[in-house]
């Protein structure tokens, strides 16, 4: 018998799980276990498979498991749109929402909770929600929701986002909402994780198990996930069957163009070990590109101990351009958009101050930039997941370039099951 916070601590032991639910017990034996809570002396439950195996914990050919886990990305994401793409009627499939066409009609309002990356990647999934469904949507730290006093409206539909299912903080929000009688959903990966029960219904991720404490490709299927809940929250509202299909065709394409970028990362490796030398540096992107930002600083603090600030590239003459100088260095994530020539002229003023500038950007965009990593062009709604995957190895080469303890960095912990 084992005891875990997390299935992937056993499941090179066993597949045969028992979770428990708020408020109750287990002793447990060699021999077996028994299951109470305070009212009641006995609890009927049964065992679970894990759909996860033990092969998938192992480190295989690769370095370190945060690069096995950024170049299993193609695969994971094929895994994952496989059976959720609706190509006759241009929408995605989410059956697990437990949400029909007219329940999904009524919301007025999303909310998304989560927290780290998966509350950069609710950013994200809140400008899809507003750019494809048209629907007032933001994202504000689980952390922080409950303590607020939050006032739950039965017209918004909240979203809980979590690579573990198992993360305390956004458990918790989950559980007020359910109080005060709001529709809750999860975007979640562990299938059976403590989120998955709590919620009504929702959205797994399936992007298989993930070792490394720096989450890649569980984040990247958020983002996905959420282009999905965005797809079929806008076309039960106006989002036209042109629309729809388009968002469709880009969505199988990602797969494809993923592995595009994780088999190329020559100047990726260049411009990674120039930023492991900077004592601190800026991350900048502009309204779709800022989650990106938000979470590439996020990454980079995480596994290089370097100090990494995001802004919105609009907000840089309002104080932060002050920072700018030759020792402080500038990743920008530049998309192929309607705002490239405000990104590019906002280099311009970096460049000016004596900035090096790590441009991530679009093949064919010409930019003033030290280095100038590409990635394929998508739609202008799905570009910032291109765009977030150079982030993941500017991270892992700059911590590789410092030596650093890439999958277990310090004071750190995979899944968060404490305030």
């Amino acid at each position: 018998m084992f005891i875990a916070s997390d299935v992937s601590a056993v499941v090179r032991h066993t597949t045969q799980v028992v979770h428990l639910d708020d408020g109750e017990c287990a002793t447990v034996t060699a021999g077996g276990f028994h299951l109470f809570t305070a009212d009641a002396d006995h609890v009927g439950k049964t065992a679970t498979t894990v759909e996860m195996t033990a092969a998938e914990l192992e480190l295989g050919n690769h370095r370190h498991f945060m690069l096995k886990e950024i170049l299993e990305q193609p695969y994971s994401l094929e895994r994952m749109l496989t059976g959720r793409l609706d190509e006759r009627f241009a929408t995605a499939r989410l059956d697990g929402l437990n949400l029909d066409p007219q329940a999904l009609r009524r919301f007025k309002r999303v909310k998304i909770l989560g927290c780290g990356s998966a509350y950069y990647m609710g950013q994200l999934g809140a400008q899809l929600i507003e750019e494809l469904a048209r629907v007032p949507a933001d994202a504000e730290p689980a952390s922080e929701f409950r303590y607020r006093n939050p006032l739950i409206e039965p017209d918004t539909l909240y979203v809980a986002v979590s690579q573990s299912g198992e993360t305390a903080d956004t458990a918790f929000a989950v559980q007020e909402v359910k109080r005060k009688g709001g529709t809750i959903v999860g975007l979640v990966n562990v299938v059976g994780s403590t989120i998955a029960r709590e919620v009504s219904g929702g959205v797994y991720l399936h992007a298989g198990p993930e070792v490394a404490v720096a989450s890649t490709k569980a984040n990247t299927h958020m983002a996905v996930g959420f282009a999905l809940l965005a797809l079929a929250l806008g076309r039960v509202r106006d989002l036209s069957i042109t629309d729809g299909t388009r968002i469709v065709k880009a969505l199988k394409e990602l797969p494809r163009q993923i592995g595009e970028i994780v088999a190329d990362g020559d100047k990726v490796v260049e411009a990674a070990e120039l930023l492991a030398t900077a004592p601190s540096l800026f991350f900048i992107g502009r309204v779709r590109g800022y989650p990106t930002a938000r979470e590439g600083a996020q990454k980079f603090k995480e596994i290089s101990y370097r100090h990494a600030e995001a802004y919105q590239t609009s907000e840089l003459k309002h104080g932060p351009l002050a920072l700018i100088s030759p020792e402080l260095p500038t990743v920008a994530i530049v998309p192929d958009d309607e705002l490239l020539d405000r990104n590019i002229g906002a280099l311009h003023e970096i460049s000016a101050r004596g900035g090096e500038i790590v441009a991530i950007t679009h093949h064919g965009v010409e930019v003033d930039a030290r280095l100038v990593i590409r990635v394929p062009k998508t739609e202008p709604e799905l570009d910032p997941i291109l765009l977030m995957i150079p982030t993941q190895l500017l991270a892992y080469h700059a911590a590789l370039a410092l030596g650093e303890n890439i999958d277990k960095p310090r004071n750190l912990a995979k899944s968060v099951t404490v305030e």
